[in-house]
Parts: structure tokens; sequence; C-alpha cells
């Protein structure tokens, strides 16, 4: 299958395109973009395939995707935001900015444990519906009337929605301001970027479609089975029926308009690649006139804080948090050991690298589970680089 591939990059690393080329899959539409940018300045910003395999319409240069737990990156910057600016403090009791968190066994909870994925609150236990993912008084409000499955701060497992809504209500009450706009103000208006956590009616025709491929198929199928004995990963996925097991399906989960208009922070940003890689690159350089960090990224932010064996099991290798930012690890690799930024569900990789001073991004619509597809980039980008 031959790939038209667009855009362009710097001839130092045609084997990141190559890398990019050869991620794509025969047999299924796929869709993909890359952006890379170094020292602030693009050198690859790419794109090809199909955004919608129902329609035809072809992957293009302003094609936007949502990009599921990458977004927790961009939570964890908002809250590294505060903290530099002296607003927020990690190791500061959740209950001190959100008093009606510190019922059942929640009072000890920190802001760590929040973006660490020890807070022991992965799953809602009442039933929501697409309709309730608007209502963000709700669903903060079931997250601080619940019990958690472990003492906070003493183990951690992975919070795939509820985590956004967690320090996003953090970060609520200490600007005063919806998620949307803190992030619209911070961060992708100084940009000058397409990206949103709650997407505007006006650019909903820009959204790639996204589809199932055959190992997530496979690996959602498993988390259904193994529900049968433990409810609480799966519920953790779905909300108990607000999102399909693999997050999207014909029409919805985050296929639905009405799911990515609503401020989901755990997993609904919708953004382009380019817009990605620029917000990752600010983080460690100045890109396109703007430093997210003036002073520099708070240290404690990419300190790890979790690790290891989780509460709820899951096969090995283990994921590596710091303050809400996923580290390098055999689970998920960047250049350098000092990498830090998110995955998310499907393929999506995002990273920044503090020496190198890298901004990256990889967005797919094909969604699978495990597969190595951004994996193989950042093999070539490291190549490149050295």
């Amino acid at each position: 299958m031959t790939i038209d591939v667009k855009g362009h990059a710097d001839e130092r690393f045609g084997g990141v395109v190559d890398a990019f080329r050869a991620g794509f899959l025969d047999g299924h539409p796929m869709g993909a973009a890359l952006a890379v940018r170094v020292d602030g300045k693009p050198v690859v910003d790419v794109w090809a395939g199909t955004a919608d395999a129902r329609t035809g319409r072809a992957w293009d240069a302003d094609t936007i995707s949502v990009i599921f737990s990458c977004t927790k990156g961009l939570m964890s910057i908002l809250a590294a935001q505060l903290v530099a600016e002296g607003r927020l403090s990690y190791d500061r009791l959740v209950a001190r900015h959100w008093p009606e968190y510190a019922t059942d066994a929640k009072a000890a909870t920190t802001i760590a444990d929040l973006l660490a994925h020890r807070a022991g609150v992965p799953a809602i236990v009442e039933n929501l519906s697409v309709e309730d993912l608007s209502d963000w008084d709700r669903c903060v409000s079931l997250l601080a009337a619940a019990t958690p499955h472990w003492s906070p701060g003493t183990a951690h497992s992975y919070h795939p929605i509820t985590h956004g809504w967690l320090i996003g209500e953090v970060i609520r009450r200490v600007t005063r301001q919806s998620i949307g706009d803190v992030f619209a103000e911070r961060i992708s208006a100084p940009l000058g970027i397409p990206a949103w956590i709650g997407l505007p009616a006006t650019v909903e025709h820009r959204v790639a479609d996204m589809a199932v491929g055959a190992s997530l198929a496979e690996a959602t199928r498993t988390l259904e089975q193994a529900a049968q004995t433990d409810p609480v990963p799966l519920r953790a996925m779905t909300l108990g029926g607000a999102l399909p097991s693999a997050l999207v399906g014909p029409g919805e989960g985050f296929n639905d308009p009405r799911v990515r208009a609503a401020c989901v922070p755990g997993a609904g940003g919708v953004t382009s690649a380019r817009a990605l890689a620029t917000i990752w690159s600010a983080t460690v350089t100045e890109t396109d006139g703007v430093q997210l960090f003036p002073q520099g990224l708070p240290a404690d932010a990419v300190t790890t804080v979790s690790g290891g064996e989780p509460f709820f099991a899951a096969p090995p290798p283990w994921p590596r948090w710091g303050m809400g930012f996923q580290l390098d690890s055999p689970a998920r690799r960047y250049v350098t050991s000092r990498g830090f930024g998110h995955d998310g569900a499907g393929g999506q990789v995002a990273f920044a690298e503090p020496d190198a001073k890298v901004g990256f991004a990889y967005l797919t619509n094909l969604m699978e589970a495990g597969d190595d597809r951004g994996t193989r980039i950042v093999d070539a980008l490291r190549a490149a680089l050295e």
C-alpha cells in the first residue's frame, strides 16, 4: 500500500517520516499526523490517510482529533503552572481548596495523590449517562462523596476518566474559571493554536472519526470478561454506561459530538498534532514567543511519585508517574530518560524533552492497543537527534 505523506520535514528527519509512513496498516482506512519541534522550531509536520472512513474524507493540514489521555498531560501542565506561581502546592491537602472532598476517608488526600493516580477513586459508583458528562457539578459531587478503594496515597492505579475531574475541580476552585477557559487563557490562546477541552460546535466538522482496530477490540473483550469478577476497571472506562468500553464506537463515545463538547479533562481534549507538539515544546523552550514555564518547570513535577504494580491488577510493563506527567519507563519510552508527557488511548503519544528541547505529538484515528507505531517513530527521532 502506497501512502501519500503530505507536509514537510527537514532532511535530517527523513527516517522519522519513514517510521511514520510505516505505521499505516494494511487492510483498514487510517489517518494520522506527526509533528516535532526542536528548539522551538518545526522540523517535522506531516499527515496522511483518511480522517473519516465513513465518507472518505482525507486527513488534511487542518484535521483535529480526540487525544484521549494526552489530555491528562495538559491538565498536569496547568497544575504545574499554578504550583510555579505559588497558588498551589503538590503536598497541600485537596480539602483546603475543595472542602466537600474530605469525606469517607479522603480527608488526607493531597494534590499529589490526585495527580499521580493515588486518590483511590478511579471509578464512579453511580451509572452516568452521556448527558451527565456535561454536568460538571454532578460529576465532581459524586467524586467528593465517593468512598476510596484504598487509603489515598498508599497505592496507585490508573484513573482513566476521573483523573481530569479530580484535579480539574481543584484548578477550577483556585482560578475561579472553568477548565475550558483556564486552558484557553493559559495555553491555547497565547500559543495561537487550535486546541480545546470541550469542543466548540463551530469546529466539529474538522474532527477525525475514530475507529477501533483489531487489537483494541480484543483488549476490550478481555476487559469486559474480567469485569465479571472485578467490575471496577471496566467501570472506570465506561462510567457505568456513559462511554463504550473502547471509548469510541460508531457515533458513540468520543465519536459523539455531545461527548466532544463536554468538558471531560481526563480524556476529552481535541487538537492537532501540530498544536500538541507546540504545547509540549513551550514547556521546555520558547516557542512562537511563548514559554509556559518562564522560570522552569517545577522539579517536583517530573519526580517519580507512582510506579510498579498497580492496585488493580494489570500486566507489566507498568507506567511511571510524576505529578500527572507520564515519565519515561518500559511502558512508554521517550527520546531520553528525562522525557515527560502523556500518551493516549489507541496510540496517541505526546511529550517534551528538556535537554534536546523537543516537543513531539503523534495522533491517529485507528485505535490499537499496545501497538508500537508511536514507539517506532520515537526510536527514529532518537536516532536522528544523535
